[in-house]
């Protein structure tokens, strides 16, 4: 991606920030979409954020378990689930900017409007 598509993309809030001196380069990411699906490879410090918003999702949830196994106040659950549901809903947000930062990008950049069409069915079925 050249500096141009960078900027654009950060202006959006989809780039990555980057240090003063840094240079384009790869992210560890390979091809993200093909004939016949798509594959994944994200760098280990985006797989690690993902991975670790789900842990916290994850752990929130088994105390909302324990909530209700306890007979605590409804009133309190549900702030407790809405409080998972946004949590899940950011992780989302992360995990779309990431794909449009690389994936989408490449597949633009490719001419892949089968990419894109994935997309779009994807955030349809997010935002529901």
């Amino acid at each position: 991606m050249n500096n141009t598509e960078h900027e654009k993309l950060h202006a959006l809030g989809l780039a990555h920030s980057h240090e003063e001196g840094d240079h384009d380069h790869d992210h560890g990411h390979g091809h993200c979409h093909g004939p016949g699906g798509h594959h994944h490879v994200h760098s280990d410090a985006e797989k690690k954020a993902v991975l670790n918003r789900l842990s916290r999702a994850i752990g929130h949830l088994q105390s909302i378990k324990t909530m209700v196994e306890n007979d605590r106040d409804c009133s309190e659950v549900l702030i407790q689930l809405a409080a998972v549901k946004s949590a899940v809903n950011n992780t989302g947000k992360l995990v779309l900017k990431e794909h449009i930062a690389h994936c989408i990008v490449e597949a633009i950049e490719n001419g892949d409007e089968e990419s894109l069409r994935q997309l779009n069915k994807a955030i349809d079925s997010f935002v529901k």
